[in-house]
């Protein structure tokens, strides 16, 4: 029995069977590469879901966590507080969208700044109710559950959701979702289900994660400010996965111009250490009272040392533009796949910066899913060293997010591994 083998009986023992995983237990990474229990050599294009944006153990990642932990790991903030927390406060004040005064949280999971900036919003505007998408993912908390727009595996067998909570379809033409129809939709959804004088926020991802990188349209984020502006609405931007220079930008939201009232941000923004915020305007962020927001490892001093050393290595190493000059190499690459006679199982090839993925269909004419060949893709790659997630309401999207420091011949490597792969699962699904 392989050491892998071993762990894996082990986990099935220990491991609640809600939690799951992969075949592959690791054991070091550097950078954009992971070993596993085997010593088998994997590229790593998950990042761990979009965490790891500097790579594996980043230097100055690593330097500023071990400084931080010869003075002090925890305190809790609400128990005596620490200049570092304030300062990435300050910092993410200034580089979020909007040149209004902000004010910012700390707290721990993607799913915690979320479901903090719902408290804001329902705060500040006096209203309970909040609209969000199909396909969206936001956490798998109760009230995450309610606002993710994906049945299978996050909502299903646990029961009612919370109330109040409605999903407008996400633009998306493949599927037969124009801009219009997605407006329109939202439109009848305020006369005929909820009010929107009775709305605290619209939230919204400028690149669906789980739901498949679908991006929404900029023109479509525009009518959102101006439906939200309207009626008195809180734009909530969730940027868990698509911020941090994922996609070129800062944040998602900022290829459109147009300024959410809150973003939400985890993942990226510290390196590995678990860390998320809600920074937006200062009057929407201070509408809870005293004591109704935090939590006991919210903004942990480790996590927060890393955070800065994360902001400092996307401006000095110029992430951004790296993110952009990934993502045209990936797309390309994928397209010249998707373009060969026999490859017309690539619908789609899609992506901002280096946030992208292929979609993978039984044909284009009606672009039904091919769920079965996505995971083939994914094994076959993992069985060539290449790390690789699947995701999309139909489970036929496979996204690639490779390190924003990724050397490129690792990331030209990663590329031959797919498309051999692509090759070899097409060709046993023909045979």
């Amino acid at each position: 029995m392989t050491e892998s083998a071993r762990l894996s009986a082990r986990k099935t023992e220990a491991v609640a069977r809600g939690v799951a995983t992969r075949g592959i237990y690791a054991t070091r990474a550097e950078n954009a590469e992971l070993w596993d229990a085997e010593g088998r050599r994997f590229i790593d294009f998950a990042s761990g879901i979009a965490v790891n944006n500097t790579g594996h153990r980043h230097p100055k990642v690593m330097a500023a966590v071990a400084a931080q932990a010869t003075a002090f790991t925890h305190t809790c903030f609400h128990v005596a507080p620490y200049e570092g927390y304030i300062a990435l406060a300050e910092r993410l004040n200034a580089v979020t969208p909007g040149d209004f005064s902000k004010k910012t949280m700390l707290v721990t999971t993607g799913a915690e700044a979320v479901e903090n900036a719902v408290k804001m919003a329902r705060a500040f505007t006096g209203r309970s109710g909040i609209v969000s998408f199909s396909g969206a993912f936001h956490g798998r908390t109760l009230l995450g559950m309610a606002l993710t727009g994906k049945v299978a595996p996050y909502k299903k067998g646990f029961g009612a959701m919370p109330p109040e909570v409605v999903h407008a379809p996400f633009p998306n033409p493949m599927h037969g979702v124009s801009e219009a129809e997605a407006i329109s939709h939202l439109e009848r959804l305020f006369a005929s289900s909820v009010d929107p004088e009775r709305v605290a926020a619209i939230i919204i991802e400028p690149v669906q994660g789980e739901g498949g990188f679908t991006i929404a349209p900029f023109d479509f984020l525009r009518a959102l400010r101006a439906i939200c502006d309207e009626h008195g609405i809180v734009l909530i931007a969730d940027e868990v996965q698509a911020g941090m220079a994922r996609t070129g930008r800062m944040f998602g939201f900022d290829h459109s111009d147009v300024v959410p009232d809150l973003v939400t941000m985890a993942k990226g923004l510290a390196g590995g250490f678990p860390l998320s915020a809600v920074t937006g305007r200062a009057d929407i962020v201070d509408a809870p009272n005293p004591g109704g927001m935090g939590g006991t490892y919210a903004g942990n001093p480790l996590a927060v040392a890393a955070a800065h050393a994360v902001l400092d290595v996307i401006k000095d190493e110029d992430l951004c533009a790296r993110a952009d000059e990934i993502g045209e190499v990936i797309r390309a690459r994928l397209s010249q796949i998707a373009a060969r006679q026999g490859m017309e199982c690539i619908g789609d090839v899609r992506g901002l910066g280096a946030m992208n993925a292929f979609e993978l269909v039984t044909d284009r004419e009606t672009n039904a899913p091919d769920a079965e060949l996505t995971a083939a893709i994914v094994a076959e790659a993992e069985a060539r060293g290449l790390i690789l997630l699947s995701c999309g309401t139909r489970y036929n999207v496979i996204r690639l997010l490779p390190p924003l420091t990724i050397p490129m011949d690792h990331l030209q490597e990663a590329l031959d591994i797919i498309e051999a792969s692509v090759e070899a699962a097409v060709m046993r699904q023909t045979r």
